[in-house]
């Protein structure tokens, strides 16, 4: 169904995983245990220890790559490839502590010893590496990179720094109302949960959780538009690869794609194979690449990828639903014109591992067809009959000038303050802002269960939290094209 296969570079610790995923799938999934131990368990010393070890959901780990901003462009291949074998180490660690709840049970040091313990001394010597080849490269690594080796157990219902999350309706140790663990919807622990979702009508409008980077809507600057139209991912291009974060490293996110517009996008496309691919956009001179997580009905549907890592194997698993509409659009700013992006500029919008992470990067909101002024970022939406439900992503729409990307992917872009001006040193650039529309069979959620959820793809440890939505591109649009964005953009018109 369109996966490009081909490979250069697994983690090794991918390659654990994969060993391990195949003996414990089942039904073309992979059968998570559950997170919480049930009430009923038949052995005794289990009901004493089961609300210490319920306590540990899921795998928090510092994101090391957020904290690199000093990495010499020649070390930035094998850094990155560093860093996505830290990714597979957490998604190892994580299905060890999905499929040993038994142990931990009966041993309230088992995460602690067993699984965390020797996660921080792998992620030690990873870290001794990236320094190395900073170092080597003629940069200057971070002496005190050590302090992010460690790693600690979070529990699903605590998230961190105060994401708004309104997990109600647990008792003290994470078990429901009735004393059951959670439901398993084909993915066992991995979640969503009944918690993860609210009725579009009990969101208040115009109180999205988040407002980063609305450029446009003003009435002065740049107030026109560009509409590019590439379709909704007919071609059913799909890998669980990404090049801007893990380029070269198969499996890199963990997660499945859908594409639209590039043709020739995995983990190895270079810049001149961008270049000289095909595109899905009625625009031809638009060979940028859009691209985000799917999002699957967890229904039982065996898709192409139920056995493979970024699929199944790593508890994302379902029915892929492919949206009605891929609205892409590229607004102007509130304060200024703007100009043109370089070509090959890489943002990434949202966090992957805002779970773990915090919100201070999480910008991808749910709501429904007809509830638009009720956006919100930590929940999945159940819309009323006859609505649909809307993702919406807006990019950093500011430029530092210099940079077509950065060593954490990040700094080289930024949104707008809250005047709508650029910081300091950065220049205003078209906004792209990603509208997707699916029908989506709304789920049932009763007694602190949920049954046929939907959810995007994620990293495994991040518990298919909606949080952690998030959207990416590569602009490959020809000189003329990009300039005429520019100019419909900045004259007030509205093209495509």
């Amino acid at each position: 169904m369109g996966r490009n296969t081909r490979k250069r570079r697994t983690p090794l610790a991918a390659k654990v995983v994969a060993g391990a995923a195949a003996l414990a799938v089942g039904g073309g999934g992979l059968v998570w245990a559950n997170f919480h131990a049930s009430a009923h368990e038949e052995n005794p010393a289990h009901n004493r220890t089961r609300s210490a070890a319920a306590q540990v959901a899921t795998i928090d780990c510092p994101d090391v790559g957020q904290e690199l901003s000093d990495v010499p462009d020649r070390a930035r291949g094998e850094v990155d490839g560093e860093l996505a074998t830290m990714d597979s180490q957490i998604t190892e660690a994580y299905k060890r502590l999905a499929t040993t709840r038994r142990a931990q049970a009966g041993d309230p040091r088992f995460v602690e010893n067993t699984i965390l313990g020797p996660l921080k001394d792998r992620r030690k010597a990873i870290i001794d590496r990236i320094q190395l080849e900073i170092n080597r490269a003629g940069g200057r690594a971070d002496d005190d990179l050590d302090r992010l080796a460690g790693c600690q157990g979070q529990p699903a219902e605590q998230p961190q720094n105060g994401d708004g999350q309104n997990d109600g309706g647990q008792d003290g140790d994470g078990q429901n109302g009735d004393g059951q663990g959670r439901a398993d919807n084909g993915n066992g622990a991995a979640g969503p949960f009944a918690e993860d979702f609210v009725d579009i009508k009990d969101v208040r409008p115009n109180s999205r959780d988040l407002e980063n980077g609305l450029a446009a809507d003003g009435d002065g600057g740049s107030t026109g538009s560009f509409t590019a139209k590439c379709g909704v991912n007919e071609n059913n291009l799909f890998n669980s690869d990404n090049l801007i974060v893990a380029p070269g490293v198969d499996n890199g996110a963990h997660h499945t794609h859908d594409y639209v517009g590039n043709q020739d996008n995995d983990a190895f496309s270079s810049d001149e194979d961008l270049a000289n691919a095909g595109t899905s956009c009625q625009n031809q001179g638009d060979k940028s690449t859009y691209y985000w997580p799917v999002l699957r009905l967890q229904d039982g549907t065996q898709e192409f990828d139920a056995g493979d890592l970024g699929g199944g194997a790593e508890g994302n698993v379902g029915r892929i639903l492919k949206a009605d509409e891929a609205e892409i659009r590229f607004v102007g700013n509130k304060q200024s014109d703007v100009v043109a992006m370089p070509r090959f500029l890489r943002i990434i919008t949202g966090d992957a591992k805002a779970f773990t992470n915090g919100v201070a990067n999480a910008n991808s909101s749910f709501s429904c067809t007809g509830f638009e002024d009720r956006q919100v970022t930590d929940k999945y939406v159940l819309c009323p009959e006859g609505s649909r439900v809307v993702r919406t992503s807006n990019f950093q729409s500011c430029w530092d000038g210099q940079n077509i990307d950065s060593a954490n992917h990040r700094d080289h872009v930024a949104f707008v303050r809250d005047d709508g001006s650029c910081p300091d040193g950065f220049r205003a650039i078209p906004q792209l802002q990603v509208r997707l529309v699916y029908d989506v069979p709304t789920p049932t959620v009763e007694n602190g269960r949920v049954q046929d959820p939907y959810a995007v793809d994620g990293f495994p440890e991040q518990l298919h939290k909606p949080i952690t939505d998030h959207n990416d591109f590569i602009n490959v649009m020809d000189e003329d094209l990009m300039n005429e964005v520019v100019d419909c953009i900045n004259s007030g018109e509205d093209c495509q």
